[in-house]
């Protein structure tokens, strides 16, 4: 009787494959377990047990799996279940899922091995240079693996020189699996048994007389041991003794210590929970209330508070009420600088029973966190994360807090699956039965227009803590400003006069432009000419500090040009600003003090954002200038003054959310002010002072923005009255993406009673060489979505059939962000 098992691999493949298994197997393996599969020609990929059966096959031979990589099932059938959910909705593979969900480490591939044909013998006369240096290397050691090719050849193309050199029979290839994972192992010390003794212990010290840096070690050990009362580390006890690695291997050689290794993990805080009872202010203690009343009768509620009204404090008091009746919490987060901030917050309250997951931890440190959550350990009780976060194979979930529900940053762009973290993880908690907490200043409309017909609760909190008042907010007319030469670089009279008055008291300053870089052009004054980007359609953004002009599209690069390439005028000028010009600006106007920068240039790396934060929260700095990430929740209390150098940017973006988002980043970056008991002050800068937006950020009248909103977006067919699913077409020919788009919506148009905008250009109409092509479907609320999805997928299968159009990329995006 055979016998199979069924799996996702993690590839962008609709249907699930099946594998033969023996009998011995079959009775072994749980749905959640990895297995190792070979798939194709001889590639051999990590694939995920879905359940085992004993139905054949019906169109291909069923192969066996090469090994099972588990010996207790890494993902949890809820787990599966959302990823099943996940691929029909947001119209992408199970294998995209798959992959996106597991930790880079889990997904073990194999490695191609590379060794010398014995048995064949040829002339290296035939072989080429390339081929020839392969060979020589080959004599030289017994295999290569193809990252060692590439190095030999140093050339990136290395698969067509060794596909001749398996056609010449030179060599012969075979597979290997790797396994990613590490565990951390840590080097310990201790004293030889033989030495514990009184009377031998006299004789060591007399023994290493004439050797002081062996005796110091040996004293300072001692030391430890009686401080510390547990094991020592070979680290800890060099640092300690300041001694060095060669004196301790000495006394290891004499056999007077021991060293040994202990696994630890990568994750692990080792401080205490310190923090007294939380004490909530009147108005925190009735929106704490609500909340509690809201959850009797509804999953999802969303809190609504100003900016520095204390959501955080209620977040913890929630917390607190989920891990006392033992369930999971997480806690979402849309950037990875706030998860730095808020850790260090709730450390104080929660100590280890908090881990942290995000993009900057490394795949070992990702899969321990995995594990921790998978056993539901003490160390993991408290999960906080950005969105891949809610991907953990939770199985206790209690409660989910969303915090700045509205940012984009939730939505995942590239590659699929394409989700969007708020709306996945009310998913997940109803698979878990908890309750879901969406936290914002400036809530979305598709979940404000949730909570007014009753779908989600709505708890608001109009009051700052401890009684501040809300940040005075003062228009700066740039017209006005630059007619009566009141400017100085790009900072009116007005922002510097505040500038100087915060910093005179000892305060500081946040100043917000959403542009990195140091000019978004570089123009010739002759001709016109603007470098632009040989790969995409754009112009080159100059970065004067690495003094190159770079795209921020494809990351190409050039050192900045001393002529025009077009005229060779050496008359060159920036056109726009972007924060490194701000920061150059600033150092002329403030040169004695302390000026640091927060974009995405300055914080690459693991630790990149933590370092700028604690800096500025010590008050090591006096003025700090950023893009965006300002904007998100960041708590600083000696901030009086943020400015805003130019609010116009965002507003007149071509995108249907662009008032909403204007409004949403304004406020939140305005809400950094006074945020401890002075009231702040915010400058913002315009050429549009009227501008209803501007005035409603003035004003905080966030009720008078959403109805404004909500109303033309039901008059122009827009979420939260239609879904939108976004059709991209992506190919090198321009007249193949042109004709592919026209096709499909042609086709589009005949099955789908709808509206179907396009085939449109975007604005930037090529990316790393391909040029792009849009199409839009707008779902009515009362039309079957999934039917919709349905008809959708059958026409991109016929298209995928038509010999012409197969090298065409077509991505689907649902809810289009």
């Amino acid at each position: 009787m055979p016998y199979f098992v069924e799996v996702i691999l993690p590839l962008a493949l609709d249907k699930t494959f099946t594998y033969q298994v023996s009998e011995t197997e079959f009775h072994f393996i749980k749905p959640g377990m990895r297995i190792a599969v070979s798939f194709g020609k001889s590639k051999v990929f990590t694939a995920l047990a879905l359940e085992t059966h004993q139905n054949k096959p019906l169109l291909y031979e069923a192969k066996e799996i090469v090994q099972i990589l588990d010996e207790t099932p890494v993902v949890n059938e809820l787990q599966v279940k959302h990823w099943q959910w996940m691929s029909a909705y947001y119209m992408c593979s199970l294998g995209e899922v798959y992959r996106a969900a597991l930790p880079s480490a889990f997904l073990l591939e194999s490695e191609t091995i590379i060794t010398l044909n014995k048995e064949h013998f040829s002339d290296e006369k035939l072989l080429t240079d390339d081929e020839y240096l392969i060979v020589e290397a080959l004599q030289h050691q017994s295999s290569l693996k193809i990252h060692d090719v590439v190095n030999i050849l140093n050339k990136k193309a290395v698969f067509p020189v060794i596909q001749k050199l398996i056609d010449k029979r030179f060599i012969a290839v075979q597979e290997e699996i790797v396994e990613l994972y590490k565990p951390k192992q840590v080097r310990y010390i201790r004293l030889n048994p033989a030495f514990t003794a009184d009377e031998s212990l006299n004789q060591l010290f007399q023994s290493l007389a004439k050797a002081p840096k062996q005796s110091e070690l040996v004293l300072a050990y001692f030391q430890l041991i009686t401080t510390e009362k547990k094991p020592i580390t070979v680290k800890q006890l060099i640092e300690t003794a300041n001694s060095s690695a060669s004196v301790l291997k000495t006394l290891i050689d004499k056999n007077i210590f021991d060293d040994y290794f202990l696994t630890q993990d990568r994750t692990d805080y080792l401080g205490e929970a310190f923090a007294n009872e939380l004490h909530l202010s009147e108005a925190q203690q009735a929106a704490y209330d609500k909340i509690k009343h809201q959850f009797a009768d509804k999953d999802i509620c969303l809190l609504h508070g100003v900016t520095s009204s204390g959501k955080t404090e209620i977040y913890i008091k929630l917390i607190q009420d989920a891990l006392k009746t033992n369930k999971q919490v997480l806690f979402l987060l849309p950037e990875i600088a706030l998860t730095t901030q808020l850790v260090s917050r709730l450390r104080n309250y929660f100590g280890n029973k908090i881990a942290v997951f995000h993009s900057k931890y490394n795949s070992n440190e990702r899969v321990e966190v995995w594990h921790q959550v998978l056993d539901n350990s003490s160390k993991a009780q408290l999960v906080i994360g950005a969105r891949s976060a809610l991907f953990l194979p939770f199985t206790n979930l209690g409660l989910v807090i969303v915090d700045e529900e509205h940012e984009q940053n939730f939505k995942q762009v590239d590659p699929a699956p394409r989700y969007h973290a708020r709306d996945a993880v009310t998913v997940l908690s109803q698979y878990h039965q908890a309750k879901v907490l969406l936290g914002s200043a400036t809530p979305s409309l598709e979940t404000y227009f949730n909570t007014q017909n009753s779908k989600y609760g709505l708890v608001e909190l109009f009051e700052r803590y401890g009684n501040v008042q809300m940040p005075e907010i003062h228009l700066v007319d740039l017209k006005d400003k630059y007619f009566r030469k009141r400017m100085t670089g790009h900072f009116s009279d007005t922002l510097i006069e505040g500038i100087t008055k915060a910093l005179s008291l000892g305060e500081q300053v946040i100043l917000f432009q959403n542009r990195r870089g140091f000019s978004p052009l570089l123009e010739c004054l002759t001709c016109g000419h603007i470098p632009q980007c040989p790969n995409c359609a754009v112009s080159l953004t100059y970065h004067k500090f690495k003094n190159q002009l770079r795209c921020h599209y494809c990351g190409h690069s050039i050192a900045k040009p001393t002529h025009c390439h077009s005229c060779s005028s050496i008359d060159l000028t920036t056109k726009g600003f972007g924060t490194e010009q701000i920061e150059l600006e600033l150092a002329e106007l403030f040169p004695n003090k302390n000026i640091l920068r927060m974009d995405q240039d300055t914080t690459r790396g693991k630790f990149g954002y933590e370092k700028i934060i604690d800096r500025f929260q010590n008050r090591e700095v006096d003025i700090l200038v950023g893009t965006q990430m300002l904007a998100k929740g960041l708590d600083f209390d000696n901030v009086s003054l943020v400015g805003v150098l130019n609010a116009d940017n965002m507003l007149f973006f071509p995108d249907f959310r662009a008032f909403e988002r204007s409004y949403q980043m304004l406020t939140q970056v305005a809400g950094r002010a006074g945020r401890l008991d002075k009231r702040g002050k915010v400058i913002i800068q315009t050429y549009n002072p009227n501008h209803a937006i501007i005035q409603q950020v003035t004003n905080n009248d966030y009720l008078g923005m959403y109805k404004e909103q909500l109303y033309e977006r039901q008059i122009f067919q827009y979420p939260p009255f239609y879904k939108l699913i976004k059709m991209t077409f992506k190919n090198k020919d321009f007249e193949k993406v042109k004709e592919s788009a026209l096709w499909m919506c042609q086709v589009l148009k005949q099955h789908l009673n709808l509206p179907v905008l396009g085939p449109e250009e975007p604005g930037v109409n090529r990316i790393r060489n391909e040029y792009i092509r849009t199409i839009l479907i707008k779902v009515p609320e009362k039309t079957s979505v999934a039917q919709t999805k349905k008809t959708i997928r059958k026409i991109v299968n016929s298209f995928d059939a038509i010999p012409n159009y197969r090298s065409v990329k077509v991505v689907l995006t649902v809810d289009v962000y």
